[in-house]
């Protein structure tokens, strides 16, 4: 059976993988955006207010302004470890307005690849497509899966807000079991927005987590949430497939439309001759640059987040392999805040105290 995706173009990409030619090499070789590395209470806001209206255009320049709400800002913050900072603050929407995103799940087995999203396991993409959702007991060795009907190939999807909420529990409804999973940008609220609280200048960590906390990896210039790992097994301990579109992204009820795989999708803006193009900023502050470099190879001595320092760019990270279920490893350094309003002040270091939410089962279908 041959499942693993195909080398297929939707016409959805348009020309979201071409590098935009943006005026980018007149910022500061110290602010965040940057990726060097400086000294702990050093910010790039100054007393001037002209400096500071300066630094932060420059901050938001590759930003898709059609993204954004509001205006964005300089403000003051408390970062996860505790450091007093400046931050820029930034709210999009829950959805990106340069592409489309989209579609998930098939409707019956019948259903090809332009009608379904991707899968992503054991490093692999898998077109999750109606052939794939038929052959699901022998991909997974388990005669347990059955997300079809027999006899007329229908599709079980949650098609309904209901459905979609349900599913997404943390304690799952068993109605919902062997279900393709899917949830739809409209049924969030029209003002469900969040806001982006990313410190100026890097703050290293004395030890780096293992893992990207439950705020995510960062956002992209297309304004889109760069999410951790989505948490496959729980997914599929419940013989549930929640796929990503074509993008590396789905939609969960509580942050919109987010990414948990790089593909081609998101909008680049260029950095040297040779080095990979950026692709947005990581929670921490530090850039976020495609996977590959402009000769098509993986920079080499990644540490553990996927991070790096080189001529020109300082610390930067390079996003992992789509099929890899990781955008980044951990941050290299404090973290800011994902809040629910632009009027909320950010204090990361008081989410790091109180910890992960709960125990057992993650929030399903994507953490």
């Amino acid at each position: 059976m041959e499942v693993e995706r195909s080398n297929r173009e939707r016409s959805t990409r348009g020309d979201n993988n071409r590098f935009s030619r943006l005026g980018f090499a007149a910022i500061s070789a110290c602010t965040y955006v940057a990726g060097c590395a400086p000294a702990a209470n050093d910010t790039a806001q100054t007393s001037d207010p002209v400096a500071n209206a300066q630094t932060l255009a420059q901050i938001i320049e590759p930003f898709d302004k059609d993204a954004i709400v509001g205006e964005p800002s300089i403000v003051p913050c408390t970062l996860s470890g505790g450091t007093e900072a400046q931050c820029l603050s930034i709210t999009l929407k829950p959805e990106p307005a340069a592409f489309k995103i989209g579609p998930w799940c098939p409707r019956n087995i019948a259903d090809g690849p332009e009608l379904s999203g991707i899968w992503l396991d054991d490093g692999k993409v898998y077109d999750a497509d109606g052939k794939f959702i038929q052959n699901l007991s022998r991909f997974y060795d388990d005669d347990r899966w059955q997300l079809f009907d027999p006899e007329t190939g229908k599709i079980n999807v949650t098609d309904t807000e209901a459905s979609c909420q349900a599913a997404a529990r943390p304690d799952d409804d068993p109605a919902y079991q062997n279900h393709c999973v899917e949830c739809q940008i409209d049924y969030l609220p029209a003002d469900q927005f969040q806001t982006y609280v990313i410190p100026l200048s890097p703050v290293q960590v004395a030890s780096v987590e293992p893992r990207v906390g439950h705020d995510g990896v960062g956002i992209a210039y297309s304004g889109v949430r760069l999410d951790a790992s989505a948490p496959l097994d729980a997914i599929l301990d419940a013989h549930t497939l929640a796929p990503f579109d074509d993008c590396g992204g789905h939609v969960n009820p509580n942050v919109g439309y987010h990414i948990h795989a790089v593909t081609d999708c998101l909008k680049s803006v260029p950095t040297t001759a040779s080095h990979a193009p950026k692709l947005g900023l990581a929670l921490d502050g530090y850039p976020i640059l495609a996977r590959l470099n402009l000769d098509g190879k993986e920079p080499e001595g990644l540490d553990q987040c996927r991070g790096h320092a080189s001529d020109g760019l300082g610390y930067h990270y390079h996003a992992g392999a789509t099929g890899s279920n990781a955008i980044l490893g951990c941050h290299k350094a404090e973290t800011g805040c994902v809040l629910t309003s632009a009027t909320q002040t950010c204090d990361a270091s008081q989410t790091v105290r109180r910890g992960p939410p709960g125990g057992g089962r993650p929030p399903r279908p994507d953490g």
